[in-house]
């Protein structure tokens, strides 16, 4: 049978007809939304590089998670900064610190609501790496110790999920051993296991305040392409995906997004636990860029970008785009 028997079109008459026949079905239940915590109290203000992004105080954070949660959104993502750095980040454990103070406002206000906390030293430490610095490297093993210290100082405080972005080798199995030894087998992990050294974090760099320092201009400390994936490699992502789930990881993340869907779906097709993708701050300010110099309409892009990331395979969207896109959804 051929033309004219099989017409694929008629699959497309109406809009009742594309949704009863849509593959991919983008939900609310899908997407986690990013906030950043700094310390003080009624803080909120606005993040120049990222639009309709801020910088918040814990207890505005808690009333941006019960915004949040009205909207029907399931989880947010934690992104502090400290009072002040050293070499070592000390300030990301701090027990007053703004992610747990934030956790706990977070808790208290919107208890159903879960809390995701980004792990890592980068925003903490004054060098702006991911760990510390010995010898000219960053020293992977140190590191780990420091942020096994963050991920139980997050459980203790009420995280439901800590997420190490730091791509340290070790970190998760760390991570997990500390929060059993002190009876958070219940927190989950999800890590960010292929995270690649990528451009398009520059917005979010600026948010985080957390750019390596000037200092290591041409040398190796310059960017984190020692412990951040090279763009180029596909089968080392899997490895570092299955690694991390012999570790511990309970869900495992690829980020960024957009320019890595070959990942996801390698990701899809060989792993059986939950995948999440960070559709990351350049990817957003790209599209956000392009509407505001009507170029293209906001909304259906943003959409068509979301259902391209789910439709790869991911099941979390970590996305900035995550109010707007459940308003569309709700």
């Amino acid at each position: 049978m051929g033309f004219p028997e099989i017409r694929l079109r008629r699959l497309r008459t109406t809009a009742n007809m594309r949704a009863l026949v849509r593959e991919t079905k983008l939900s609310v239940d899908d997407l986690v939304y990013p906030l950043f915590v700094r310390p003080g109290r009624g803080v909120k203000e606005p993040i120049g590089s990222m639009a309709g992004c801020f910088h918040l105080s814990p207890d505005l954070v808690a009333d941006e998670a019960a915004e949040v949660a009205d909207l029907g959104i399931p989880a947010v993502l934690l992104f502090g900064l400290p009072e002040s750095k050293d070499d070592r980040g000390s300030g990301a454990w701090s027990e007053q610190g703004a992610v747990q103070s934030a956790i706990r406002a977070i808790k208290e206000r919107v208890p159903g609501l879960l809390v995701i906390t980004d792990i890592c030293l980068c925003a903490y430490t004054s060098t702006g790496h991911c760990g510390v610095i010995r010898d000219g490297r960053v020293d992977n093993d140190a590191t780990c110790e420091l942020l096994a210290k963050v991920a139980l100082s997050h459980a203790q405080a009420g995280a439901d999920i800590v997420a190490p972005s730091d791509m340290m080798d070790g970190r998760i199995a760390a991570m997990r051993q500390a929060l059993e030894r002190n009876g958070f087998d219940y927190v989950a992990i999800m890590s960010y296991a292929a995270k690649f050294a990528s451009a398009f974090y520059g917005p979010f760099r600026d948010a985080a305040e957390s750019a390596p320092g000037s200092d290591y201009s041409g040398t190796e400390l310059r960017d984190r392409k020692t412990y951040q994936m090279d763009p180029a490699n596909a089968r080392e992502a899997m490895r570092e995906i299955e690694l991390d789930i012999e570790e511990g990881a309970d869900m495992v993340m690829v980020k960024p997004a957009l320019s890595f869907l070959d990942i996801i779906r390698r990701a899809r097709d060989k792993f059986d636990c939950p995948i999440a993708a960070y559709n990351v701050s350049g990817e957003y300010m790209m599209l956000h860029a392009a509407a505001d110099a009507g170029l293209l309409d906001r909304e259906v892009a943003m959409m068509e970008v979301l259902t391209s990331i789910k439709r790869a395979g991911a099941d979390i969207l970590i996305t900035y785009h995550a109010k707007a896109a459940a308003k569309l959804l709700k």
